[in-house]
């Protein structure tokens, strides 16, 4: 078991102790009901292009279907597989990083496949940078035509806000990582992810590393395949526990978020204000109102119609996309931010708990 130290130790490049040229490699897996892409993803992973030594830890929740027999029967040495009754992934993770032995920690999920160098790449940035973490880009793909339309949503600036990992930037110091490569420094001295959050933990955790004076990293060559959800109602559930806790995370940490996690909400209001006062016109109230009042209020349509035309001017500058996978784009890029947005207004009055968790895998 890792233990944390008791004093406040710096994770600043100058502080970091040097890493060698092929450190170990531990990469830590949490895992529900992953049974169609675990062993592709296992194999992603310890078939990495990487010299130096590798394990990999498997946090297995409570899955209601074949996943622990697929973990079972892969006959590898190198793959540890504990248990995690919970389910939850910041719970599994740091299980996962209490059994890990090597310098460097990398975070995989079994419905993402890394990039055959993407170890490489890790080891050589965390040297060259400096920094406490770093992480790559986030390679939407899709196999159906709902799922590709959800992969271009992710790497669209107007699906996502454009991080740098789902946009693709230069490298450069970022606030944030896609799943991370993480000196094992970064857990001894802060003990782990955030296990009361749900979501956003990784977040969470990077805020800390630079509040710690650590370097978060983004390398673009550092690729990760990611599968989105395969249903209109899944991506529906996954944004809207994601908004939740994003606005958990807004309560506990306040302006050390984004503007751009504001937007959806924002928008969410717009759209309802606009509902409102359109059902407002069609009972004739609005007739009773003060002329400056509904000449005011029908001032709302505006936002409104340039998202609206925002979307549609999106959906037709998608090259290569078919009929259908254009379709469901105009249907995906709102479904993202409504339910987003609807999630994070809610989870601002009420807050998150153990009951609002993502089941849409």
């Amino acid at each position: 078991m890792r233990s944390v130290k008791s004093h406040k130790h710096s994770l600043s490049p100058e502080a970091l102790p040097p890493l060698e040229p092929t450190p170990g490699i531990t990469y830590i897996m949490p895992v529900l009901n992953e049974e169609d892409s675990l062993r592709g993803a296992v194999a992603a992973v310890l078939d990495q292009d990487y010299p130096g030594p590798k394990e990999l830890i498997v946090a297995m929740g409570p899955c209601t279907d074949n996943t622990a027999e697929v973990a079972t029967s892969i006959r590898d040495p190198r793959l540890t597989v504990v248990d995690n009754p919970s389910g939850d992934t910041p719970t599994g993770l740091n299980l996962a990083v209490a059994q890990a032995q090597y310098p460097v920690i990398i975070r995989v999920d079994a419905h993402s496949q890394l990039s055959a160098t993407y170890t490489r790449e890790a080891v050589e940035t965390l040297r060259t940078t400096g920094a406490a973490n770093c992480g790559g880009l986030m390679h939407a793909q899709g196999k159906t035509a709902f799922q590709k339309a959800v992969a271009r949503a992710y790497m669209s600036r107007l699906g996502l806000g454009g991080p740098a990992y789902h946009s693709g930037d230069e490298a450069q110091e970022s606030e944030s990582a896609y799943l991370g490569a993480f000196r094992a420094e970064v857990f001894d001295t802060l003990g782990g992810f955030d296990a009361t959050l749900r979501r956003g933990q990784d977040w969470e955790l990077n805020l800390r590393i630079r509040e710690a004076g650590g370097k978060v990293w983004f390398n673009p060559r550092m690729e990760v395949t990611y599968w989105p959800r395969t249903t209109w109602k899944k991506l529906a559930q996954q944004f809207y526990a994601t908004g939740i806790w994003r606005a958990e995370i807004v309560r506990r940490h306040g302006s050390k978020n984004g503007i751009r996690y504001f937007v959806p909400p924002v928008l969410v209001i717009g759209l309802s204000a606009a509902v409102l006062e359109t059902i407002a016109q069609l009972t004739g109230a609005t007739k009773r109102w003060p002329k400056w009042l509904a000449r005011f209020t029908s001032l709302v349509h505006i936002p409104s119609c340039a998202y609206v035309s925002a979307i549609v001017a999106n959906t037709l500058r998608q090259k290569g996309a078919g009929v259908r996978e254009k379709a469901w784009f105009a249907v995906v890029l709102p479904t993202m931010h409504i339910a987003w947005g609807s999630g994070f207004l809610r989870g601002l009055v009420t807050g998150a708990n153990k009951d609002n968790v993502d089941r849409s895998r």
